[in-house]
C-alpha cells in the first residue's frame, strides 16, 4: 500500500475524530464548570456561587463551538478557492448574465 493510499484512508478517520472531540469538549467544559461551581460553593459557603461555575462551563462550551465553526468556515473558504468547487461563484456569474 502506497503512502498516498494510506493518507486517503486515514483522512476520514481524523475528520471524524475531530468532530467527535467537539462533542466531548462541550461535555467536559460543562462538567468542569460544575466542578468549579461546586468548589466555589464549598470554599465561600454561598450557594449562588455554584451557578457562577456552571455559567463559566457553559460559556467555555459555547466558545468551543464558536472556534470549531470558525475553523470549518476557514476550511470552506479555502476549498471554495479551488476552481472545481467554485459553484457559488459560477451561479452568481450566471445570475449576472441573465
Amino acid at each position: 500500500m502506497s503512502s498516498t493510499e494510506q493518507k486517503t484512508k486515514i483522512k476520514p478517520i481524523i475528520e471524524a475524530a475531530d468532530h467527535l472531540s467537539l462533542g466531548i469538549s462541550m461535555v467536559v467544559a460543562v462538567v468542569m464548570g460544575v466542578g468549579i461551581g461546586f468548589l466555589l460553593k464549598n470554599v465561600t459557603e454561598i450557594a449562588w456561587t455554584f451557578w457562577i461555575g456552571v455559567l463559566i462551563g457553559i460559556a467555555a462550551a459555547v466558545l468551543n463551538v464558536f472556534k470549531a465553526y470558525k475553523r470549518q468556515q476557514a476550511m470552506y473558504n479555502e476549498l471554495a478557492k479551488e476552481p472545481r468547487y467554485a459553484v457559488k461563484k459560477r451561479l452568481e456569474e450566471e445570475e449576472d448574465d441573465d
